[in-house]
């Protein structure tokens, strides 16, 4: 494929390092579902779509591997990650209590502009709560917990927190229906950041427990796994 045909093809690798461009495009393709669960990667397709040897694919694969994105089986070759209900279910009973301690710990660090910009993403939220806009509006609501994780200041536990937020952001719409719509998630959001205003850590974090546990007691419950297999299968 020459440099022409790279750039009409809408996926023209720049000068990165060959894995970490393919690793985004490859990322970018299972988040937006544009790759479903359980959808086969062929290496050698990916690295002639691009242009490049199968070399950057394979290390880009195990990098999604790693983070859960991907699963890798001998002679079968690599293929988009799935959660079962159960899975799920365990993701949010974890996500719970890393998102807690993120927002005590981030409590501590907390500076004007950090606030300012939680601010911002908040009145976004609100907006496109407001018009309807669900793809806006997860994208802001994912920069909000992402930040809070980021101003926790920890390195092991973005490690793990980031891996999984990844695998559960694919299933963001089930998680909507499960928590009762956009405005009740900004009003969550709303009392979070007043206690941070404040410096109260420690409310910030039962906060973030109760935002949380909202759509994870429907879980819990079991009355949500049908519904659930369903959605995810389309």
């Amino acid at each position: 494929m020459t440099s022409d045909e790279k750039k009409r093809s809408g996926r023209f690798l720049e000068r990165k390092t060959l894995t970490q461009e393919v690793y985004d495009v490859l990322h970018n393709d299972i988040m937006t579902t544009a790759l479903l669960p359980e959808a086969p990667i062929h290496e050698a397709a990916i690295a002639r779509e691009l242009g490049i040897s199968r070399g950057p694919v394979r290390e880009a694969l195990q990098k999604l591997a790693a983070e859960g994105l991907v699963e890798i089986t001998p002679h079968k070759g690599a293929f988009v990650s799935s959660l079962t209900w159960k899975e799920f279910l365990d993701a949010y009973r974890v996500r719970e209590m890393l998102e807690a301690l993120a927002v005590r710990l981030a409590a501590t660090n907390m500076s004007e502009e950090s606030l300012a910009l939680l601010e911002d993403l908040h009145t976004d939220m609100e907006e496109f709560a407001e018009a309807e806009k669900v793809t806006e509006f997860f994208s802001r609501n994912d920069e909000f917990h992402s930040t809070l994780v980021d101003l926790a200041a920890n390195q092991k536990l973005s490690e793990i927190y980031f891996p999984l937020a990844y695998q559960m952001r694919r299933y963001r719409m089930r998680s909507l229906s499960l928590r009762g719509g956009l405005k009740r998630s900004c009003k969550e959001h709303r009392a979070i950041l007043d206690a941070l205003h404040i410096g109260d850590a420690e409310k910030a974090s039962q906060l973030m427990h109760e935002h949380i546990q909202v759509p994870q007691q429907i879980l819990e419950s079991g009355k949500a796994e049908k519904e659930f297999e369903l959605v995810t299968q389309n």
